[in-house]
């Protein structure tokens, strides 16, 4: 019956996928809104980036209570929620009397459907299809092999984007599977021979066996990528632990109910609620000491040095527990059968703890070499971020490529100034998003050429932009409007809106003077910053974004009497000045090059210097001029 029934399921969750899927923005625009309902606005935004991986709005205090606290996966979709959407969903199917093989196709459905609403980066990439393999191998008749799931994972996901071995959270997601794969069984019995086999205290072991094990593997990484390490990652991890599965459950619930116009999903948030706001205390508790998040630098040996360690400590652990069980055997109410067959079965035990072992040291070592070796870095970064300050005459165009990410294009310069060339000379292929940050000729007239040049992912915009959306319309290519606040992420690049502010988007200003309202981003990636002012001028646009290492000039250096101040505060070490050559306005103006010399800031110009690139790494920022 179920056999027979099996093949209609298929068709129906693959005819509802696909049509989800051509309306995925209109699903994903009712899913952020059914995670507000009802809810105080910090705990909205915590909804967003435990179900949807958004945590673009979350408010910056909260957002750095829980990086300080290793909670902060907790905001990047990953195989965790695969493997809650399945929990959820498997007794709903069950209540519906769905056979096993029905059930595991909704599931199938689900997590398709799911891996493209939670916005396909990596990590969401390597779950959807390590939990896709792992229900295909148990519809299949055949015990899922997880290391296998997790091979394959990894291959499917180098072969749609080869670049995604660089990416950090990738590598983390992996590292974590790992550690779960090899070390979270021993802990789990450990646990167990203390906590007892009941209810509550096998619940118990299993969560403080998964968290311990994912933390271990991937706490050097953290160290190596970030130079900084939570101290009390572990204890955020465990106290967060039993609020996590609820929270995550209730929003996703929430999301579905939100899908169908007028369902009651205040109900769901309400009790959502309470559960993200303890995490975000947990994270607050446990981020916010100043001994929480000490630096901590590992290079690639030490790296390699800390997995090692961890492996040896696993064998010695499972040499202790062989002497254990061995000891037991000897004793004469041990059962043991005259031909030591259990002593054999020991035996085989700790060999396969060893084998363990080292398949997780091989594993940590194809990680790290796949993920920081190879490359032509010409045009791309491998494990960085490369900022060029595009030579594009009287106008600002800055391509921002971070490494296992799509490109950011930040302004599209004048008409006719071959943009789309340099975009191929930068090796893009394809731009994550482009960012217009006033519609003026030198900001905004090569969009077109952007797009019909290569695929377009989003085009943000601010105020007084109704030509930009018409050509991102026109091209196929979603709309965003930013405000003060606003943030957006590329892989580990995040930019965030320092002005406009909100209220003044739709007043008189923007007739009046552009430049006012003209976006100003904050671009961060690591522990390098990077101001982009637009042509917002110092002087009307009050901005304080703490010290940064490179300015890029407002206004191609016209004169600037804010100019002075902004720099007292920046403090930068490196500022860009994107100018045309012999241009008729006089840009860069002498007083705001004597300006710069007073402060000492080191200033190149794209009008004498040409393109400006900056290739930054996990220790240093590197300069080229000319290129």
């Amino acid at each position: 019956m179920a056999g027979r029934g099996a093949p209609l399921v298929l068709l129906a969750v693959l005819a509802a996928t696909s049509l989800a899927l051509a309306h995925r923005d209109e699903v994903r625009v009712r899913a952020e809104a059914a995670l507000g309902a009802g809810m105080p606005a910090r705990e909205a935004e915590l909804a967003r980036g435990f179900v949807l991986g958004q945590d673009e709005r979350i408010d910056p205090t909260t957002l750095e209570d829980f990086r300080r606290s290793g909670l902060a996966h907790l905001l990047a979709v990953s195989g965790q929620n695969v493997a809650l959407l399945a929990l959820l969903a498997m007794p709903a199917l069950a209540a519906l009397g769905l056979p096993l093989r029905a059930r595991l196709l909704w599931v199938l459905g689900l997590i398709v459907l799911y891996v493209p609403l939670a916005g396909a980066g990596p990590s969401i990439l390597r779950a959807g299809v390590m939990g896709g393999l792992s229900v295909l191998a148990t519809l299949a008749g055949r015990r899922a092999s997880r290391f296998y799931a997790l091979v394959v994972a990894a291959l499917v996901t180098l072969a749609i984007e080869p670049g995604i071995a660089a990416d950090v959270g990738w590598q983390l997601s992996f590292a974590a599977v790992l550690g779960i794969l090899f070390l979270a069984a021993p802990l789990r019995e450990g646990l167990l021979a203390r906590l007892g086999g009941s209810g509550p205290g096998r619940a118990l072991a299993d969560g403080a066996a998964l968290t311990v094990a994912a933390t271990v593997a991937t706490v050097p990484l953290i160290a190596f990528h970030f130079e900084a390490v939570s101290t009390l990652t572990l204890v955020a991890n465990l106290l967060a632990l039993p609020a996590v599965a609820p929270a995550m459950w209730l929003g996703m619930l929430a999301v579905a109910a939100g899908q169908v116009p007028g369902a009651p999903v205040e109900a769901l948030n309400a009790l959502n609620a309470p559960l993200l706001a303890y995490i975000a205390q947990v994270a607050a508790w446990c981020g916010r000491p100043g001994w929480a998040y000490p630096e901590v630098r590992l290079d690639g040996a030490g790296l390699l040095a800390s997995y090692a360690g961890i492996v040896a400590a696993a064998l010695a652990a499972a040499r202790l527990a062989r002497a254990r069980r061995l000891g037991a055997l000897r004793r004469p109410r041990s059962g043991r059968s005259p031909d030591g067959s259990r002593s054999s079965s020991s035996l085989r035990q700790a060999k396969a703890g060893v084998r363990r072992a080292v398949v997780l040291a091989a594993a940590v070592v194809a990680l790290f070499v796949v993920g920081t070796g190879g490359g032509d870095g010409a045009t791309r970064p491998v494990s960085g971020l490369r900022v060029s300050v595009l030579d594009i005459g009287q106008g600002d165009a800055i391509l921002m490529q971070p490494a296992g990410a799509d490109p950011v294009l930040v302004d599209t310069g004048p008409p006719g100034d071959h943009l789309a060339r340099a975009l191929r000379d930068a090796g893009v292929d394809r731009l994550g998003m482009v960012v217009i940050t006033h519609d003026q000729s030198d900001h905004a007239g090569g969009l077109g050429e952007a797009l019909a040049a290569v695929p377009v992912g989003l085009v943000a915009y601010a105020a007084g932009s109704r030509r930009l959306r018409v050509k991102a319309k026109a091209a196929g290519v979603p709309t965003r409007r930013l405000a003060r606040g606003d943030g957006m992420r590329a892989g580990r690049l995040a930019l965030t809106a320092l002005w406009p502010p909100p209220e003044l988007l739709d007043s008189p200003v923007a007739a009046e003077d552009p430049n006012r309202l003209a976006i100003v981003l904050l671009a961060r990636w690591g522990r390098f910053s990077m101001l982009l002012t637009a042509d917002a001028e110092a002087e009307a646009t009050p901005l304080d974004p703490g010290p940064v290492d490179v300015l890029k000039v407002a206004h191609h250096g016209s004169e600037d009497a804010g100019l002075a101040g902004l720099l007292d505060r920046a403090r930068p070490r490196l500022a860009v000045i994107s100018v045309g050559e012999d241009n008729p306005f006089g840009h860069p103006t002498p007083a705001t090059l004597r300006t710069l010399a007073a402060h000492r800031v080191r200033t190149l110009r794209t009008d004498r210097d040409g393109t400006v690139v900056l290739d930054v790494d996990r220790r240093s920022l590197r300069v080229s001029a000319g290129e």
